[in-house]
């Protein structure tokens, strides 16, 4: 018997889907076929736990930046 599974194409930055891809192989949840460098299908129902995954991650790798440029300048 064939079962399908609802999926979502998600296209984004190769270095964003090397992210993903380490976030999946954890436990294998989230990524139902991988197409190419930018191309990815995801389990549609893990979509919101992956976005919120992503966001932690990138917020742990990504720093902020502020906006006190102005007091950083000798003018």
């Amino acid at each position: 018997m064939v079962r399908a599974i609802r999926g979502v194409l998600v296209e984004c930055d190769p270095s964003i889907k090397s992210i993903i891809i380490a976030i999946d192989s954890e436990h294998n949840e989230y990524i139902i076929e991988d197409l190419d460098e930018s191309h990815l299908v995801i389990q549609e129902r893990m979509v919101p736990q992956l976005k919120k995954k992503l966001e932690e991650r990138l917020a742990e790798t990504v720093p902020v930046v502020g906006n006190d440029s102005d007091s950083d300048r000798d003018v």
